[in-house]
Parts: C-alpha cells; sequence; structure tokens
C-alpha cells in the first residue's frame, strides 16, 4: 500500500532551559518537524501523525506482554493490553486517520493474539475496522495470526518515507523505524529524569514504543550511534506532555 491528585512533595517536570532544537515546532497537539522533507507530528502520547498522508503510526504496543510475564510467574498486573488500546483510541478519534500503521512487534508472543481477553479482542477488532489498518511485521511478532483484518508487509513506503519494524544498519534517508524503544534522560532539579522519546536528525526517525509496559533503551548507547552519526535531537515524552531536548542535555544511565 502506498501511500488523581497531584502529590503536592513532587516537583512538576519541566521542559529543558535551553533552547528548542531548531527541527521542531510546537502544535495544539504535539511537536511537528520536517522528516526527509515529509510534515511530521510526534505526539505526546507516542505516535507520528503525517497529516498530509492521513497515515497513523505507531510502534511496539507488545499487546499481552503482562499476560505472558504473569504466565511466567513474575506477576506485572496483565492490564497492560487495555491500557495500550484505550489510548490508541483516543488519539484515532481525535485525529480519525484513513491509514494507521502498526509498526511491528504488535504482540509480545507469538501466541499473544489468541490469548486477548475477549472485550480487549473485540476492542482491536473495532479499531481495525474503521480504518485501512496495515501490520509490520516484527521479530516478536513475524506472522499476524488471519483472524485479525489489516494488510501485513515487512515495509510501506510512504512520500518520502519507508516504514519498517528495525532499523537498518547503513544510512536510510526517510526512514521510520521501531524496534528499540528509546529512552532519553536529562537532569534537572537535582535529579534525572528519564522518559520513552522519539529520537531524530531530521533524515531518520526511531519511534518509542507505544505498549504500556514496555522498556526503554537510552538513546546514548551505542546502538543508537550509526543511525544518527551526526547531531539528533529528542522528543522526550513526559507527564503528558512532549518536550524538545537537544543532544547536549542528554545523559546515559551510567
Amino acid at each position: 500500500m502506498m501511500l488523581s491528585r497531584p502529590n503536592p512533595r513532587k516537583r512538576p517536570f519541566a521542559a529543558p532551559a535551553t533552547p528548542a532544537a531548531p527541527i521542531w515546532s510546537r502544535t495544539a497537539m504535539g511537536l511537528s518537524f520536517s522528516l526527509n522533507g515529509a510534515v511530521a507530528e510526534a505526539l505526546p502520547e507516542g505516535a507520528l501523525w503525517l497529516k498530509d498522508f492521513g497515515v497513523l503510526i505507531l510502534s511496539d504496543l507488545h499487546l499481552e506482554k503482562g499476560a505472558s510475564y504473569a504466565r511466567r510467574g513474575q506477576m506485572l498486573p496483565p492490564y497492560d493490553t487495555r491500557a495500550t488500546l484505550d489510548r490508541l483510541a483516543q488519539v484515532m478519534a481525535q485525529l480519525t486517520p484513513a491509514i494507521v500503521v502498526s509498526l511491528g512487534d504488535s504482540f509480545h508472543e507469538r501466541r499473544s493474539a489468541e490469548q486477548l481477553d475477549p472485550a480487549d479482542l473485540a476492542q482491536l477488532q473495532a479499531l481495525i475496522a474503521m480504518t485501512d489498518w496495515v501490520w509490520i511485521l516484527g521479530n516478536h511478532d513475524p506472522a499476524i495470526p488471519e483472524h485479525l483484518a489489516g494488510a501485513r508487509a515487512d515495509a510501506m513506503p510512504v512520500g518520502p518515507l519507508v516504514l519498517r519494524h528495525e532499523p537498518e544498519a547503513a544510512p536510510a534517508p526517510g526512514e521510520v523505524a521501531g524496534h528499540l524503544h528509546p529512552c532519553a534522560k536529562i537532569a534537572g532539579h537535582g535529579r534525572g529524569v528519564r522518559a520513552r522519546c522519539f529520537v531524530t536528525d531530521g533524515s531518520r526517525l526511531v519511534m518509542p514504543a507505544f505498549g504500556a509496559f514496555t522498556g526503554g533503551l537510552n538513546i546514548c548507547d551505542s546502538a543508537f550511534a550509526p543511525l544518527f552519526p551526526g547531531r539528533m535531537e529528542a522528543a522526550l515524552l513526559a507527564q503528558g506532555g512532549i518536550h524538545p531536548v537537544g543532544q547536549d542535555r542528554l545523559i546515559s544511565d551510567a
């Protein structure tokens, strides 16, 4: 296909004091930027909106991760699927996209789709039915069960962009990928703030994980160095907002 009441003892997160990276422009919904010539918008929910194409992109839902861990004796509450789908439903209701692309690792393991709670399955099917849905295949879900509608693809071109799950090691202008679950850490108010993020150099982009229980890899990790050999910029998702962060503010986890 082409194309709770706030805790008074906890100081709220504040955006970095340094000026925003020039690639970002604040919008009513998030942060707009040029990505290999396409206008893209990073949303605080962790999705990417390509308004000119009517395409909404999300990555690494990892549905049923909590249930998978619970079956193995690690007692995480198995409600991540519902939280993830509820957040997606809110974004879709706001934007009414023509196409939704799930950028791989939509399910945490191969059998997860068959083990969905009936209510969660019904909600997922309803969301799929609202739009043209594309499943990009990932390493956790190399096949999507036939009972779920939607197209399957290893990659998908959209204008000057190409959507895939895992970033290419070589230079890849226009690539939008997931897989690495990027997080950024900055220092502020005497403590570090660490949260999911978008990371880009204006040519390619790595998406944050959309799933409620997904962890993250610090973008100062060496895994990101070959993808962004020059300067990279982050859009940090924290306390319901999205905040531009320049490379000079990024710190490692060590």
